[in-house]
């Protein structure tokens, strides 16, 4: 059975231009992947879609990497999109699964509902022969109001609190080798290894060529890391966007108490007095 947050290329296809549907191109890539986003949207997107920028709609006060944006900067910037918290809204990315499901997160902290990802992202779409445009389109604004969920994100301090009461397990969905400490941070300056405690299941764990697992598959990745998914989650990446699919799967399999923490590696790894782990988890 699959999560009732993915919808299929051609579930989609057959609500084109409608009025309270909006399709978001949300991809966004690592330095290693060597792609540009912007300029693939621009070349070629789903039509009507618009651009999600994960750097651009963000916390402008932040030193750290796309850090969540405050509600009102959120539903100013989506309004301008074209987007009501109403609205069906649909967002995928080039790769298939990734940074999609960091606007679907960004979506739900802000108390939309109806936000879903599309299965396979924009390669599934072409592989269904459905078309993509170069052509942009001018949306009509329409106005966004937020409802604002604080449970749904934690900062630095709440992490370093589970770290002294237990109060919530933690998972980090970096691969294996930076989880470990065997490989170095791609950010500069980050100390190498994880949180103590925390458990490791890489973000290429949730998907299948491009589409978000079954459920069972999904809820056989947090057994097999001897997660309760009945007892509260923290989910961690490098920076907040492959942990956004550790809350996706969660929530696909109706986990009770889960959140993200925003600052991730990027914050966690800086040279300081948080403490860090080497070596497969216990």
């Amino acid at each position: 059975m699959k999560s009732r947050f993915v919808v299929s290329p051609q579930w989609l296809n057959a609500r084109l231009g409608m009025v309270d549907v909006a399709i978001v191109d949300a991809s966004w890539y690592l330095p290693v992947h060597n792609r540009d986003a912007k300029a693939e949207y621009a070349q070629g997107h789903i039509p009507g879609a618009v651009f999600f920028d994960v750097d651009a709609i963000a916390d402008p006060g932040s030193q750290l990497p796309h850090m969540l944006a405050s509600p009102e900067d959120f539903g100013r910037i989506a309004g301008a999109m074209g987007i009501s918290e109403t609205d069906t809204i649909v967002v995928y990315d080039g790769l298939g699964l990734f940074s999609a499901g960091r606007a679907w997160w960004n979506f739900r902290v802000m108390g939309v509902e109806k936000v879903f990802v599309l299965d396979g992202g924009l390669p599934a779409w072409q592989a269904a022969g459905f078309p993509v445009t170069a052509s942009t389109s001018s949306p009509r604004p329409k106005p966004f109001v937020p409802r604002f969920d604080p449970g749904a994100v934690r900062g630095k301090h709440d992490v370093l609190a589970i770290l002294e009461d237990g109060s919530a397990q933690l998972v980090d969905s970096r691969p294996a080798e930076r989880f470990s400490g065997a490989a170095p941070e791609p950010r500069p300056g980050l100390r190498s290894g994880h949180m103590p405690g925390a458990k490791s299941i890489p973000f290429s764990e949730f998907s299948e060529n491009g589409k978000l697992k079954e459920l069972k598959d999904l809820r056989a990745l947090f057994e097999k890391a001897n997660l309760d998914v009945d007892a509260p989650i923290v989910a961690s990446c490098g920076s907040g966007v492959s942990a956004a699919l550790v809350t996706l799967a969660l929530a696909s399999i109706d986990a009770p108490a889960y959140a993200l923490y925003d600052g991730s590696w990027a914050e966690w790894g800086l040279p300081g007095d948080t403490p860090v782990a080497t070596g497969d988890a216990s």
